[in-house]
């Protein structure tokens, strides 16, 4: 393990809750696009994306890491990865607007699936994550500039 580990782990955790953030603001200001995807010719809204994150460990399951931080060359962890973001599947909004240029012939428009209280606790959520990860980032630098100190 080199002493640069717990940096990295805290540098793939702070890439991941970035993109969290960059998702979540994407959602915010697309909540009420209703022509989001062109699909046969028809133009359907926005559809919320989610970040589906993973362990960058092969074997991530709790007993294996567990194992292998206790055996004599096993690493502790690899941080985080973003495995994909995905399209949220619910249903979309009706809502009734005749007037809206979008409107079907019974004036209802579908809006997207975006629920901006739900964007709000993943905002707070990433943001306080992000912000974890700074502490502990600074912590090892701290830690690090010590270890130089004790040389002097």
């Amino acid at each position: 393990m080199s002493i640069f580990h717990s940096m990295n782990i805290s540098a793939s955790a702070l890439n991941m809750q970035r993109l969290r953030l960059d998702v979540v603001s994407s959602n915010m200001a697309n909540s009420e696009t209703t022509r989001g995807k062109l699909v046969n010719g028809v133009w359907q809204p926005y559809r919320r994306k989610m970040v589906e994150i993973a362990s960058s460990n092969s074997n991530s399951s709790f007993a294996n890491i567990f194992n292998d931080s206790i055996s004599a060359n096993g690493e502790i962890g690899d941080g985080v990865k973003v495995t994909k973001i995905k399209e949220d599947q619910t249903p979309f909004k009706l809502v009734y607007s005749p007037d809206h240029p979008d409107a079907d012939k019974n004036g209802y428009v579908k809006m997207p699936n975006v629920d901006p209280l739900k964007e709000m606790v993943d905002l707070m959520g990433a943001s306080r994550s992000y912000e974890a990860n700074v502490t502990v980032l600074n912590a090892s630098k701290g830690l690090l500039m010590k270890a130089l100190e004790i040389g002097k």
